[in-house]
């Protein structure tokens, strides 16, 4: 029988601590969003119990996320409490509560991203003072005019991302084509999806119909060398996974996003109503259940994270106000992909060719 050679615990140590360096280094907003800290740390310990390429800073006040995280069995290694002893809310002014609350969850969070301790950042918490932190502690990757935020949603083939869906509602032509590029190199390097189709979200599919906005961006886009541009999307063609990337101003990207949800939930209350409305339907209902749960399962928005947003120093992902722990985990699992394929250097690239 032969003996293989000792171990040697120094160079165990050398190559944990080689891989603890190569982590993807996440902030994450212990105490954003209507059900922190609960859904928020719970939704951390899933992140690093199904990754192990991924640390996370869990911002918050101390003794609180203590508290919750005492209730589940984690890597310590991997999980690192920074104290946080304010909380900014959604009633606040987000401009002065950046500024005032400088030991906010959120604003020790971004200074984190902003002095390199940290490659990104996700919050459930007020959006307005996630956008305006972004763009005063992080700041824009030079060339960038306005940062958009991108939010992937369900498609009957797939998915799309919508951008952008909130962060500016008076977006110029300009603006509309960095989003198309960074929309485009967020589908293919992130999502894998080679060659993204992209479209502009129009009333019509002819040239030229659309808005002052739309008219002024079609052909701006359709001129783009960088850029896969397919023409208009009308709003019921997304559903059906007519582009991939999907580009409008954050007012109408905004209201088909919230579209989107609402009906989501009404159709999926409205389908298991009707599958037990008779003892019929409900024998029916048992035996296609997991076919079922398994269609809708593809129209639950928080399976594919928070909206990302995109052109910062460093990535911020927005997720839903009343995010679960699977949002949240799925939020900090999609900061692998985005730093591991270096999607800000990309985008750096890209936009410093204009």
């Amino acid at each position: 029988m032969s003996v293989g050679r000792p171990i040697n615990p120094q160079k165990l140590a050398v190559s944990k601590d080689k891989r603890m360096q190569e982590l993807v280094r996440v902030a994450v907003d212990a105490m954003g969003g209507d059900n922190s800290p609960g859904e928020i740390v719970k939704g951390v310990v899933e992140a690093v119990t199904e990754r192990e390429e991924v640390k996370v800073l869990l911002v918050g006040p101390e003794k609180t996320v203590l508290a919750e995280l005492e209730k589940y069995t984690y890597d310590k290694d991997r999980i690192q409490v920074v104290n946080a002893d304010e909380v900014i809310t959604n009633d606040e002014a987000p401009v002065l509560a950046i500024r005032r609350k400088k030991d906010s969850s959120i604003v020790v969070a971004m200074n984190l991203v902003k002095n390199g301790e940290a490659d990104a950042f996700v919050s459930a918490g007020s959006t307005g003072a996630v956008l305006v932190g972004a763009q005063l502690i992080i700041g824009r990757i030079k060339g960038v005019e306005r940062p958009p935020l991108a939010p992937v949603i369900p498609t009957m083939d797939g998915v799309s991302l919508l951008i952008d869906c909130g962060a500016n509602v008076d977006a110029r032509s300009s603006h509309l084509v960095q989003f198309a590029k960074m929309g485009s190199l967020y589908m293919e390097h992130v999502m894998g999806v080679k060659n993204p189709r992209v479209a502009i979200v129009n009333i019509g599919v002819e040239e030229e119909k659309g808005n002052m906005l739309v008219k002024e961006t079609f052909p701006l886009l359709k001129n783009c060398n960088e850029i896969n541009f397919i023409g208009s999307i009308e709003a019921r063609e997304i559903p059906n996974g007519a582009a991939d990337v999907i580009v409008t101003e954050a007012f109408v990207g905004n209201v088909i996003l919230k579209l989107y949800e609402g009906l989501g939930m009404a159709l999926i209350r409205k389908v298991k109503a009707a599958m037990t409305s008779t003892p019929i339907s409900t024998l029916g209902a048992a035996m296609v259940k997991p076919q079922l749960k398994k269609a809708l399962k593809g129209f639950d928005l928080s399976q594919y994270g928070g909206a990302p947003m995109l052109g910062l120093n460093g990535l911020v992902v927005k997720s839903h106000g009343s995010s679960n722990s699977i949002e949240i985990k799925n939020s900090i699992i999609q900061c692998i992909a985005f730093k591991e394929e270096k999607i800000n250097e990309k985008i750096a690239a890209n936009i410093a060719i204009q």
